[in-house]
Parts: structure tokens; sequence; C-alpha cells
């Protein structure tokens, strides 16, 4: 069954550029932003990739780790990061996931279980279900997934933003409306009463809506 929101992200063991991983140590107390690929030296996957080097930064400002996977050997990894780093001025500095036996796309509801064979000799759109990003909590929770068709370049900036709503939820126990980005008004969740709300926002809140409470965002994560 596919991977939603509220599952444990799945544990594995996996060769990577960055050598051996257990993925839950690796992990560790950060965010994780796992995104997938059909396969290497692939247009619109070198692009994603590209990109994501240029802001890793943004991400580990926040305590999240990249880390990508594509079914490719690592050999031909280290291939196409040359193509990236050509491609984007950046060299990719987060690990990319060698699934040569298609385990973890498989433990993440990526590609059937019965899978097999060399992962070399199958197409990109063999793989075309393998255009997926899971944000992991700290907790190893699965807190959001996006899943992309081949033909639509992922919106990294989109990613960043969504990690910031859940990060501001998961401190403040707020909700980001519609259009939300960083500085915006939020809601407060039912699981705040309007007892404590009214000592966590002395300033009172607007009710648009009788089920609808709308505070300046908090100012601290």
């Amino acid at each position: 069954m596919a991977l939603t929101i509220g599952d444990i992200a799945p544990d594995f063991e996996a060769e990577t550029t960055q050598g051996r991983i257990s993925f839950h140590e690796w992990l560790g107390d950060s965010w994780g932003i796992l995104f997938s690929h059909p396969r290497d030296f692939t247009p619109i996957c070198t692009t994603e990739l590209g990109y994501m080097a240029l802001i890793n930064g943004e991400f580990e400002k926040r305590g999240a780790k990249p880390i990508a996977i594509s079914v490719d050997p690592i050999d031909n990894h280290e291939k196409w990061f040359d193509d990236i780093a050509e491609f984007s001025g950046t060299r990719p500095t987060f690990p990319l996931i060698g699934d040569t036996d298609f385990a973890v796309a498989k433990a993440y509801g990526m590609l059937p279980a019965d899978t097999a064979g060399d992962p070399t000799e199958r197409t990109p759109a063999q793989n075309a279900t393998l255009r997926n990003v899971f944000i992991i909590g700290p907790d190893k929770q699965i807190k959001l997934v996006f899943i992309y068709p081949m033909t639509i370049g992922r919106n990294f900036d989109e990613i960043l933003r969504a990690l910031d709503a859940l990060q501001l939820s998961v401190a403040h126990r707020v909700a980001t409306p519609a259009q939300w980005s960083p500085g915006d008004d939020v809601v407060l969740t039912g699981a705040i009463s309007d007892d404590e709300a009214k000592t966590l926002y002395p300033e009172g809140w607007k009710t648009p809506l009788p089920y609808m409470r709308v505070v300046a965002p908090p100012t601290s994560k």
C-alpha cells in the first residue's frame, strides 16, 4: 500500500554517493526531504537536482537533510553529478541513493513489489512512478507527500515553503491558510482553546467566520 501522512517512513540501509547509510540513523533528529528520480541522466531530474544543490543551504538552515534516490548504480550517480555541476554550476552535496535492487522504491510504494532485473536496462518510463517527495519529521513520521509526473519539474521553493509551514505548525499548533508565505497571518488549530489563546495571543485574534481564529504569525520556531 502507498505510504501516507502519519505513517512511519520505512527505515533502510543503502549505498549512497556518501557511503552506506542506515536511513533513520542518518536522519537523526533532523527533518528529511526524500525525493526520487526514475533514472540518472534524465533532463527534468537534472534540472531538479541542480536547483536543489543551489538551495541546499536553505534546507540545512531549517534543520532538514535532503536525500535523493535513483535506481542507477553509484558510479552512474557520480557521472550524473558531473553533468549537474556543468548545468547548474553547483555539484550536489547531499547523498544520492543507488537503489539498484529497487528495495527503497518498493518500501516507499513507488514501484510494484515484483519489479526486478538490471536497473540500467529499464527505461525512465518504466520507473515513471519514481517521482515523489516525502517530507519526514524528526519523529520519522511522513508529514507530506508530493507526487509529480515525469513532464513536470518540481518546485523546490514550494517544498521549502511547505517545510516552513510544517515546522511552524509543529512548534506553535497553528495552521497556514491558502497562499501562505512566511510572515503571513496564521490560523489557530482546535488544539488551542480560547482560554489558552488569550494567554498566547493577548492582543486577540480576528474571527472572519465563527470557526476561524486568525492571528499574527508567531515570532519564533
